[in-house]
């Protein structure tokens, strides 16, 4: 029960044309129920009003709303880890706006649920905007999606000091024989560089059918973790630092091919297009629906302190035989 936290007579929800419900935080008799319900039907939900200032807090709710937490693998950014499932927002220059993705969609296992909570809003911006994974695949050229859901996708990351997510960060570990387990016991390719860091290849599917409602879902990083979704003077930096193989992540067809810059702004106008905003309160919940809603966050200004918790891990299958390492 979250009566506790839910503190005036009557849950109402707040109608809204987006297809995502703003829910006031007032006592529910079931929250659970009623919360997993609205998450299931719209895809995401806000809850306003409860008043959420902690980590603890947070934890707290995660416990009573979702099966069990999941512990972030294959982060691709630093995060803190406040409690079992509940961590910082991924490190990410405040100034560059994070582009729409599912949380680990790259992952053999991700999480199904996720929970947003706003412990301090910013002075300006920082929105988590939301995007219905099954409006996106509809609204994508047919000829784009054939091929990624035909082949899948290819991401390719290189551990380099100082960027992106460090080995242990990533992994849990520095000791090579334990990445090499999990990378063997996950379907990712490595190799380790003359220099002693790491490069990976992972084959994964770009279109997953939704576990529990059986909607196909447009779930990948394809344009996110692309080169060219990066800013071109970073980008440029980063190609005369480590060379075009050095990037800390980019992705492929799931054949190796280059997905070309056009085809990365495609799928980035087709989000914009289906992109709802949530501005923060102060202490406010968001439930989101990790494979059937792709979210992002943007630019902001000022101190903004926004936790996240992971839950409910689902498992989504693999694409077909993976390519050789020669194709990347």
């Amino acid at each position: 029960m979250l009566s506790a936290l839910f503190r005036k007579n009557r849950a109402t929800t707040t109608e809204t044309t987006d297809g995502f419900p703003v829910l006031d935080a007032e006592d529910i008799p079931d929250a659970r129920a009623a919360l997993r319900e609205l998450v299931g039907e719209h895809g995401a939900v806000t809850v306003r009003g409860l008043g959420l200032r902690t980590p603890d807090d947070v934890e707290s709710v995660l416990r009573r709303v979702a099966e069990r937490p999941v512990t972030e693998r294959e982060a691709f950014a630093a995060r803190d880890r406040h409690a079992d499932g509940v961590y910082s927002s991924s490190a990410w220059p405040p100034t560059q706006p994070m582009c729409m993705h599912h949380e680990l969609s790259y992952a053999v296992e991700c999480p199904g649920l996720l929970l947003f909570a706003c412990l301090e809003p910013p002075v300006e911006g920082g929105a988590t905007a939301l995007a219905d994974a099954t409006a996106v695949l509809r609204a994508l050229p047919a000829d784009l999606v054939d091929r990624f859901a035909r082949e899948g996708w290819l991401l390719t990351r290189a551990y380099n000091e100082g960027i992106g997510a460090t080995l242990g960060q990533s992994f849990g570990t520095d000791d090579r024989g334990e990445v090499e387990a999990y990378c063997r016991a996950h379907a990712i390719d490595w190799s380790w560089r003359p220099d002693g860091s790491l490069r990976t290849w992972q084959h994964r599917p770009a279109v997953v059918r939704h576990p529990v409602s059986g909607r196909d879902c447009w779930f990948n990083q394809i344009a996110f973790l692309n080169e060219w979704t990066m800013a071109p003077e970073v980008r440029e930096f980063l190609i005369d630092e480590y060379g075009p193989d050095g990037l800390p992540f980019n992705t492929r067809y799931g054949n190796g091919d280059p997905v070309p810059p056009d085809v990365v702004e495609q799928i980035n106008k087709t989000y914009e297009t289906h992109t709802v905003r949530r501005s923060w309160e102060r202490g406010d919940l968001m439930l989101v629906d990790n494979v059937r809603t792709a979210h992002s966050r943007e630019a902001y200004r000022g101190p903004r302190d926004v936790v996240v918790a992971m839950a409910d891990p689902v498992r989504l299958g693999l694409p077909g035989p993976r390519p050789g390492r020669e194709a990347a």
